[in-house]
């Protein structure tokens, strides 16, 4: 049975949710969601595991700090270790949703904390800056991501009734697709407009340093290698219209021990659409050696 806990870590009080018992797994939502986006593989891995789906800062029951430096990685990777410290894990399996490549960045600064990492649609940091620079579809695909680091980002993503969230997020399609009950909907809609969330939304867009999409990359070097050094798996819903396919080729360089799995008609919300595949992949994931 899922149990509500709080931990106050580096400097802020973080939310989650906690069930089972064996081997801990800690799931780290995307944008504009919260742990309830876990809610398939929550149920699932509970049989076996020790799960744990936290509220990332800025989200839903989590803190929310309206300083952008709270959202710089180097904060938000410790708020997972001191997560990690405060359930008592020396080490864990990761799953992470798309936080600017939080997932990432979170094993190659953490490479001992973890036994296994889990990618769902979320791009490696040198593939995105790849992609920005060499990829006009994949630069076209991002134009979001400057009106949201710009001080209007609020304003961008609250105009015409959450018209962006709804529909470039994808929440409306969920709805419309039986993927998401009205009640989830609406949960997931107020959750949005609690104070402080939007802000906390743009704030990891502010925090995080995009030259390769920016007049600036001519003259900035590219991001130095990102080695992730333990056993990964990616799931890749291959009609996300916002992080395109490309970012999946040469992944391998950045890590050896990894293994894609292509979900040909997900999108950005393949946690959502398709749960008993994701379950399956993962599942067969933490079985493998």
């Amino acid at each position: 049975m899922l149990k509500d806990g709080y931990a106050e870590v580096n400097g802020l009080r973080l939310h989650y949710v906690i069930d089972g018992e064996g081997k801990p797994i800690i799931f780290q939502h995307g944008f504009g969601q919260g742990w309830y986006q876990w809610k398939n593989q929550l149920a699932e891995f509970a049989k076996d595991h020790h799960v744990v789906a936290v509220d990332m800062p800025g989200f839903n029951e989590s803190d929310k700090p309206v300083e952008v430096d709270k959202y710089k990685m180097r904060n938000l990777t410790a708020c997972i270790t001191g997560l990690a410290d405060h359930l008592g894990y020396r080490k864990f399996t990761l799953v992470a949703h798309n936080l600017n490549g939080f997932g990432w960045i979170y094993a190659a600064m953490y490479p001992d904390r973890l036994e296994k990492l889990v990618i769902i649609n979320a791009p490696h940091p040198n593939l995105m800056d790849r992609e920005w620079r060499e990829n006009p579809d994949q630069s076209k695909a991002s134009r979001y991501v400057p009106r949201i680091q710009s001080p209007e980002g609020e304003k961008f993503l609250s105009d015409n009734d959450y018209a962006v969230i709804k529909n470039f997020m994808g929440l409306g399609k969920l709805l419309a697709g039986g993927h998401l009950s009205p009640a989830e909907y609406k949960m997931y809609m107020d959750n949005i407009a609690k104070p402080g969330v939007l802000t906390g939304w743009c704030n990891y867009y502010r925090a995080t340093p995009t030259y390769g999409l920016s007049e600036k990359a001519a003259t900035v070097q590219p991001l130095r290698p990102l080695m992730v050094n333990m056993p990964t798996l990616v799931i890749w819903g291959m009609k996300d219209h916002a992080l395109l396919p490309g970012l999946l080729n040469g992944l391998e360089q950045y890590v050896p021990d990894m293994r894609i799995k292509r979900v040909p008609n997900g999108t950005h919300q393949v946690i959502h659409e398709e749960p008993a595949l994701v379950n399956g992949y993962i599942r067969e994931f933490l079985g493998s050696k």
